[in-house]
């Protein structure tokens, strides 16, 4: 049995989970809900909830793409009062508030939307509303998502309030036979849910492999200028030791990366952005 273990946020981590979920036997979708951007952020000002946007796109990325239900969820209103707000994000607040809890809002939503909770669950990194912060290296500190997204020299992040970590993310990190981080942003996405509370000392402990598959292209802010041992050394600075690297040949520059990297054709035909079928093959060799 493969049980696999998908971490991150942002439109990456939709694309590997998509990747990923036609073969694995479990598929755990572990989402970071620190996002004060567009719609989540939003929602955020109006009530002190953890970011539903990056959650949405996941529970999307596994649900059958032709279904009603599916579609209803991406979206968006343009009426005035709701403008930019996606279908999505309003049923999870609603469930939240319904139900008083948002892992079971997520399984709701799940199970509306026809995902198999034998072979798939999205589980937010923390139920508390946790905003992020960084440190640049000249030591100036950042805060909420989209201004460190939007700085250069992130050198740091964390979150606070300094929540534990959804207690269902520890457990499907500590039996994962292969722990996924990325693509995505570096600090917004990735990290963003890999510091969170228990999560770094689960991923720091797991038997499992830990694959970080590397972005097609340089990153405009946050880890700009970046090569595979930058994005290696960051990790490792939050305590996170990746086994393998997957990288498009030519996409990144590689650097003195001491970690195995795995060079394959993972890009789409536009270059922007994975080809599901492309990288869950070469995901499946290294479970």
């Amino acid at each position: 049995m493969s049980r696999v273990v998908a971490l991150g946020g942002g439109h990456g981590l939709s694309a590997t989970l998509r990747s990923v979920a036609p073969w694995a036997d479990h598929l755990t979708a572990v989402v970071s809900t620190a996002d004060d951007g567009g719609s989540s952020g939003r929602l955020r000002e109006a009530r002190p909830r953890p970011a539903f946007g990056d959650l949405r796109r996941c529970l999307t990325a596994l649900a059958d793409p032709t279904a009603p239900w599916t579609r209803a969820l991406e979206r968006r209103f343009a009426d005035e009062g709701l403008a930019g707000h996606p279908t999505g994000n309003l049923v999870l607040l609603a469930l939240t508030e319904e139900l008083g809890d948002l892992q079971a809002a997520c399984d709701e939503v799940a199970r509306t939307a026809g995902i198999d909770p034998q072979r798939a669950r999205v589980v937010p990194a923390t139920a508390e509303p946790v905003a992020l912060h960084g440190r640049t290296a000249d030591g100036t500190v950042v805060s909420g998502q989209v201004a460190v997204s939007e700085t250069a020299g992130i050198a740091e992040v964390w979150v606070e309030p300094a929540a534990p970590a959804s207690p269902l993310a520890v457990e499907a990190v500590d039996k994962a036979d292969l722990v996924l981080l990325g693509p995505g942003s570096l600090y917004t996405s990735v990290l963003a849910a890999a510091v969170v509370g228990e999560l770094r000392e689960a991923l720091a402990a797991t038997s499992g492999r830990v694959v970080y598959v590397a972005n097609l292209r340089s990153e405009q802010a946050e880890a700009r200028g970046y090569d595979l041992a930058t994005h290696v050394a960051a990790l490792r600075h939050h305590g996170i030791e990746p086994e393998v690297v997957v990288a498009q040949p030519g996409a990144l520059p590689r650097g003195r990366c001491r970690t195995e990297v795995v060079e394959a054709d993972v890009a789409g035909a536009n270059g922007l952005v994975h080809d599901p079928d492309k990288l869950g093959a070469v995901l499946r060799r290294l479970a």
